[in-house]
């Protein structure tokens, strides 16, 4: 018979705690039997501890198994999804979902809203009109199995490993999110009840990523590869750089705007450079061969899935994007080379203008965010205008400035651009 303090001081005192106390404890939590202050200690001492590969595996196992799990077995077509770690502009799952469905994999993608600096994939689809986030299981398996559709991007349902829900609420307040085996097993305990075959993760390293050192970024992506391994999922992870921001646009409806240049062929080359090698990386992971992601870009068969995607979620494709009533220029105070370009500045900015949330459930503004009209690389002279801002409520411009006005580093030294793909993990 376990109890809650006999597992709390285990792992205090860096004991492996054993299957039967993670399936327990877990089981206890979801139940409401063990306490949220025991399980928040608990959750201080994996922090501080940490977490064997056999230990986070089974901890794993019993956040999936606290609900359901998702089967998509029968399907006509291979499923493979994308999960980042989250960045600002990073808005690859809205073109990447119907290029892979396009490509002959079924995708099924399931996303979140967006909390702080970091945009969510749903936010970003609900600029649309009509489209809606939540989706039936019955509703998700029809959509997949539609040989012209093939990919949905939803909500998870309340009965997707409710435990990790329940403890990433007690994580957030408790000074414990940042712990590597709680991360891991928040993300995989969801991507793998989903019930895919095959997962990408794009782990997101630099100024405007939760990970700031590559060091960090490779120990959590090795960490959610075994996960998926030890699972029976096929796993590839990719670091990717998250300095800078992603393409030209932070904010909701700019970004699905910026989505739909990629998916018509065109889109600024960091956007389509990561789209293209994710597509590549689960179509591989899919076991899909003999088909080249960017050929689909290049004929519109993509765009033609992304129309289908939305429709069959109750969007309008061809409706008009939310535009913001007001807007703002920053401008370059000296001329030269720009050498860098903050990304957490662009997504505090975007964030305080009205595309992102303090709280969750606050709503959010549609039009709201930033438009960049030079990155690092490029030369500029003294008062060209470096971004637009957006905003429905001006007032919010000025703590807007305040994020994004020292964001560019101008400088007279010639750039070196780093790649996008830092390190590939597992596959």
């Amino acid at each position: 018979m376990s109890d809650a303090v006999s597992i709390i001081t285990a792992k205090r005192d860096g004991h492996e705690l054993s299957s039967t106390q993670i399936d327990w404890v877990v089981d206890a939590f979801t139940k409401g039997i063990v306490a949220d202050e025991q399980m928040s200690s608990l959750a201080m001492a994996i922090l501080w501890r940490g977490m064997t590969r056999p230990e986070l595996s089974r901890w794993t196992a019993a956040m999936i198994a606290s609900g359901t799990r998702m089967d998509f077995s029968s399907l006509p077509r291979p499923t493979v999804d994308k999960h980042s770690t989250g960045g600002v502009g990073d808005k690859i799952t809205l073109p990447l979902a119907p290029l892979v469905a396009a490509c002959g994999a079924a995708v099924p993608q399931l996303s979140g809203r967006g909390l702080g600096h970091t945009g969510g994939t749903l936010d970003k689809l609900e600029s649309i009109s009509g489209w809606r986030a939540d989706l039936s299981a019955d509703e998700m398996y029809s959509i997949l199995a539609d040989p012209a559709v093939g990919a949905v991007v939803c909500a998870a349902g309340a009965d997707l490993a409710p435990a990790d829900k329940r403890l990433y609420a007690l994580r957030d307040v408790t000074g414990t999110v940042e712990s590597i085996p709680l991360i891991a097993s928040s993300i995989m305990s969801k991507k793998i009840a989903e019930g895919t075959g095959a997962l990408v993760l794009d782990v997101k390293v630099g100024a405007g990523a939760f990970m700031k050192n590559i060091a960090d970024a490779r120990e959590l992506a090795a960490a959610m590869v075994d996960l998926g391994i030890d699972a029976g999922v096929r796993t590839v992870a990719l670091l990717t750089s998250m300095d800078s921001p992603l393409g030209l646009t932070a904010g909701n409806a700019l970004e699905v705007e910026e989505s739909l240049d990629v998916l018509a062929g065109g889109g600024p080359a960091d956007i389509v450079e990561l789209t293209v090698t994710l597509a590549r990386t689960m179509l591989a992971a899919a076991g899909i061969e003999g088909v080249d992601p960017a050929d689909k870009l290049a004929d519109g068969t993509a765009m033609d899935r992304w129309k289908s995607m939305i429709a069959a979620q109750g969007g309008d494709p061809n409706a008009a994007l939310p535009v913001a009533k007001e807007t703002q220029t920053i401008t370059a105070e000296r001329g030269g080379i720009i050498s860098s370009l903050d990304a957490m500045g662009v997504g505090v900015a975007a964030w305080r203008l009205g595309a992102g949330r303090e709280r969750q459930g606050e709503p959010v503004q549609a039009g709201a965010g930033v438009r960049l009209h030079a990155k690092p690389g490029e030369r500029v002279t003294a008062g060209q205008v470096l971004a637009t801002l957006y905003t429905d409520t001006p007032e919010k411009f000025a703590y807007a400035t305040e994020a994004i006005s020292g964001a560019w580093t101008i400088g007279d030294a010639e750039f070196e651009a780093s790649p996008i793909v830092l390190e590939r993990i597992g596959g």
